[in-house]
């Protein structure tokens, strides 16, 4: 499975971006999909992910209230919508696959190559 991730960009703080996830790849929807983010000099970090059908999903803490993770397997598609961005909300943001749905980045097998997100204040 290949990734390729996109949306990012700069905003300001309250504003709202939508990131998209795009998969090559005819069993793209029988994997859970995820998102993580790292900002520069810390660690990469859970962030959402959706089971293969899209009836399960798991935030963050952090962003629970206003991002949305779904997807849309006709497309090979997942999408990350941000709302209320927060300038703390600044890093790459990284798509993965896995098996099942996980927010331990080791359970993903596939990553995308990320794309900024830069928040300002």
């Amino acid at each position: 499975v290949q990734l390729q991730a996109s949306g990012g960009g700069l905003v300001q703080a309250g504003g709202s971006l939508r990131l998209s996830c795009e998969a090559s790849g005819r069993t793209f929807s029988s994997y859970a999909v995820g998102w993580f983010r790292q900002a520069p000099g810390k660690e990469r970090e859970f962030v959402a992910a959706i089971n293969w059908s899209g009836g399960s999903t798991s935030y963050a803490d952090s962003v629970k209230g206003r991002f949305t993770i779904s997807r849309d397997n006709a497309k090979n598609t997942v999408y990350l919508q941000m709302n209320s961005l927060k300038p703390e909300d600044t890093a790459v943001y990284y798509c993965a696959v896995s098996s099942r749905l996980t927010i331990i980045p080791t359970g993903y097998g596939y990553w995308g190559q990320g794309t900024l997100v830069t928040v300002s204040s």
